[in-house]
């Protein structure tokens, strides 16, 4: 039925949802919208543990840990997404071994996917220390004083008072990155991962429904955007103590 109207749709005013009258299309935008989703939570969660993970080390009593995450972040927020994406992919994707596959055919041994990943993650992770950084400093000094007069441990003081303290307090800002890293999953088209943005060229491709397309892909991450936008909103709103730190 749904089909059917789309169909006419077409007949009537020329505006060519594919995705709504072919089968192959509508799998396809779907495969590819399902990519896009496993992309996103994979580097949030990712980008989530690189963030703690470096503002814990960025506090280090050895200082060349310290300098290497500074090192890090430097080189991951001043370098273009697409550079350092393009910089995995062809650059150390080039110096692996390539491994036989099931077939014995001799294929990368890591993939598209997961050099996407693994580029998206430390670009979202390295503006996660920094913004954990803030958080933590926003912590007052009081707090960890009186841990350390009970007697816990460095360790204990981060992850058990500073981090639930700081994660309050830069929750908005975190939001902010997590939703730009949410749109530069896009950038993974460039090394062919049948994301949302590449199953889109394809169906366009075929089907020269360009704006159609265009169409579908501008609603398709305002609503995707929507539903990560209001689930930080949500748990902002439950971790607010009123009167105190948010």
């Amino acid at each position: 039925m749904l089909a059917e109207w789309f169909r006419e749709l077409y007949r009537l005013t020329g505006i060519n949802l594919t995705i709504f009258t072919d089968s192959f299309d509508q799998a396809l935008f779907l495969r590819g919208l399902g990519t896009t989703v496993s992309l996103s939570v994979i580097c949030l969660s990712l980008s989530l543990l690189i963030g703690v993970l470096g503002a814990w080390w960025q506090a280090s009593r050895i200082p060349l840990v310290r300098a290497l995450v500074k090192g890090f972040v430097v080189v991951f927020r001043t370098t273009p997404p697409l550079v350092q994406i393009y910089f995995f992919y062809f650059g150390l994707g080039a110096i692996l071994p390539r491994v036989p596959n099931a077939f014995g055919v001799m294929q990368p041994m890591v993939g598209n996917t997961q050099w996407a990943i693994l580029s998206l993650a430390l670009f979202a992770g390295a503006f996660n220390i920094e913004i954990f950084r803030s958080g933590i400093e926003a912590v007052p000094r009081s707090t960890i004083e009186a841990a350390e007069s009970l007697g816990f441990s460095r360790s204990l003081i981060f992850f058990d008072v500073v981090l639930p303290l700081a994660f309050r307090v830069c929750l908005p800002a975190l939001n902010n990155n997590l939703v730009n890293l949410v749109k530069t999953t896009t950038l993974a088209y460039a090394i062919a991962v049948p994301e949302t943005l590449y199953a889109a060229q394809q169906i366009w491709t075929d089907a020269s429904n360009v704006p159609e397309m265009m169409t579908v892909l501008l609603i398709t991450y305002v609503a995707l955007v929507g539903v990560l936008v209001a689930a930080v909103r949500r748990i902002e709103a439950k971790l607010a103590i009123p009167g105190g730190m948010r």
